[in-house]
């Protein structure tokens, strides 16, 4: 159950607790925030083979190479224009010669990217950097011809002419600075290529790759999670509401059990298939939040950011775990890192509202572990096959009916090359309910984390005089999934094991895991 990535607008939730929005399938550029101590949130096999268009993945990905600091330019007494914090290697000049191909790939990934004013701030900072150059080297030819015995007034008009190019060239610089900064906020907005087989246009053009199981009949009335925490003193949400706010809650009795049974048993599981076991930060700077292709700051963001600083709470645990090797280059002999990351998270929410988000469907915090994978770019196919198999045979372990649909171009976030999705039947709710995804992400963040490998084989076996026969670094490939959402989980459970006698039947492989519990029955009275 993976994030809506964006690089866009976001609401701030202060402490106070103000608002700021983002897209969940674009990025736009930065608002400038209130001065108020605030909180917002995020709320987001066959033989391998490269992903065709690998120049597209290139010039649409960028990487960490330049921090800068946070700069504000006074516009009013309560605006600022906002500076990025970090600067995208993103090849304009690919996207220039290949606009219809991206203009393409941003329409239908229903993206707010406006890459017309790329191009067009592309043409003025290029103009203007030939004119930046064209200057230092007048400035240069200057400094040249002082070197040498001149006459007294030759000297003085010499010195006169550098002083006006120092002069000149100091405003060209600056205006070239502010638009250099303009053309980065745009264009970090384009969002990742998409796989050739995605299908083209909103979620409900989404294809289903594969049906597991059918609704388990009842013969008596069926009742909701809400109800059944409530009958079984497992759920309180009316106490968290006073306490937290609306969308908070407690577990209780079975179901504490319950939850820490869910953890230990995904993480046992996905311990066999090679993953490494994390716990991670749950406040991250906002920074790392952006590279990895969320925004905390916008419209309708899913982030809770905290105001006078520059860090955020966690909406999933791959922004703490694609932080972990940021700006550095990886042996290709370690590849693959595969992670499984045990996190809570805390989104916003905004806009989630109505009876198909109630109770433990939609929450502010939940416990989650997350997989996350660091390949070699001709792999990622291959893994992300390898990550929504291992979902579903978790879910099918637990006596789940699913199914799993490749998503549809309009409803990836920005940084997603693929992505599939698992929804499982919710008899409570009657539907289906989104309870994982795993996505395949490319070179978009490790290209903005700064995270490189070094090929074992060298560039060549006769290297010139004074240089490496190592072969250059590359970018990884990054893909994410979730292995246990802990809320959508206890909704599947509750639901759909529920008797006629009011009990909940515990599915057998979580009975080690919860002291060999095997039903959950009404407490007497």
């Amino acid at each position: 159950m993976g994030l809506h990535c964006c690089l866009g607008g976001t609401t701030l939730h202060t402490l106070k607790l103000a608002a700021i929005p983002s897209s969940s399938s674009s990025r736009f550029v930065f608002r400038p925030l209130s001065k108020t101590l605030t909180l917002h949130f995020l709320y987001r096999h066959s033989l391998p083979h490269r992903p065709p268009f690998p120049l597209l993945l290139r010039a649409l990905s960028a990487s960490a190479v330049e921090a800068t600091t946070t700069k504000t330019i006074p516009k009013s007494s309560d605006e600022k224009a906002v500076k990025p914090q970090w600067k995208a290697a993103i090849d304009f000049k690919w996207i220039r010669d290949n606009k219809d191909a991206v203009a393409n790939n941003i329409k239908n990934r229903n993206s707010n990217a406006n890459l017309e004013l790329v191009l067009e701030l592309y043409e003025k900072m290029s103009n203007l950097q030939k004119e930046v150059e064209r200057l230092r080297g007048e400035r240069n030819a200057v400094a040249n011809k002082m070197k040498g015995k001149l006459e007294p007034t030759e000297r003085q008009k010499l010195i006169e002419e550098g002083k006006n190019l120092k002069e000149g060239l100091l405003a060209l610089e600056e205006d070239l600075l502010k638009l250099t900064d303009d053309l980065q906020l745009e264009a970090q907005c384009i969002p990742n290529l998409t796989h050739p087989d995605v299908p083209i246009g909103g979620e409900d053009c989404s294809t289903i790759r594969k049906m597991v199981g059918s609704p388990r009949e009842f013969s008596f009335p069926i009742k909701d999670h809400l109800q059944l925490g409530k009958e079984l003193d497992l759920l309180d949400f009316d106490a968290a509401s006073e306490v937290s706010g609306s969308k908070f809650y407690y577990l209780k009795n079975e179901a504490v059990m319950l939850e820490m049974g869910l953890v230990n048993w995904t993480l046992s599981e996905v311990m066999k298939k090679g993953f490494k076991p994390l716990t991670t930060p749950e406040i991250v700077r906002s920074s790392v939040v952006e590279k990895c292709g969320f925004q905390p700051r916008g419209t309708n963001t899913q982030v809770y950011s905290i105001e006078g600083s520059d860090q955020c709470l966690i909406g999933t645990a791959e922004i703490p775990v694609g932080g972990i090797h940021m700006d550095s280059i990886l042996a290709e002999s370690s590849l693959p890192l595969k992670y499984a990351a045990f996190s809570h998270c805390f989104r916003t929410e905004a806009g989630a509202a109505g009876a198909a988000t109630r109770g433990l469907y939609r929450v502010h915090q939940f416990s989650k572990v997350e997989m996350f994978v660091i390949c070699r770019p001709d792999e990622s196919n291959f893994y992300h096959d390898e990550l929504i198999k291992i979902e579903e045979e978790l879910f099918s372990s637990l006596g789940l009916h699913y199914k799993t649909l490749d998503m549809a171009s309009g409803d990836l976030g920005a940084p997603a090359y693929r992505k599939y999705d698992i929804e499982a039947w919710m008899p409570g709710l009657e539907r289906f309910g989104e309870i994982s995804s795993a996505s395949n992400c490319t070179d978009y963040q490790s290209r903005r984390l700064g995270i490189r490998y070094r090929p074992s084989e060298p560039t060549s076996s006769s290297p010139k005089k004074g240089k490496s026969n190592l072969a250059p670094p590359q970018f990884v490939h990054t893909l994410n999934a979730t292995a246990c959402a802990v809320p959508r989980m206890i909704v599947c459970l509750l639901e759909n094991y529920q008797q006629e006698d009011g009990s909940v039947i515990i599915p057998e492989p979580l009975r080690p895991f919860i002291g060999g519990l095997k039903q959950i029955a009404p407490k007497s009275r």
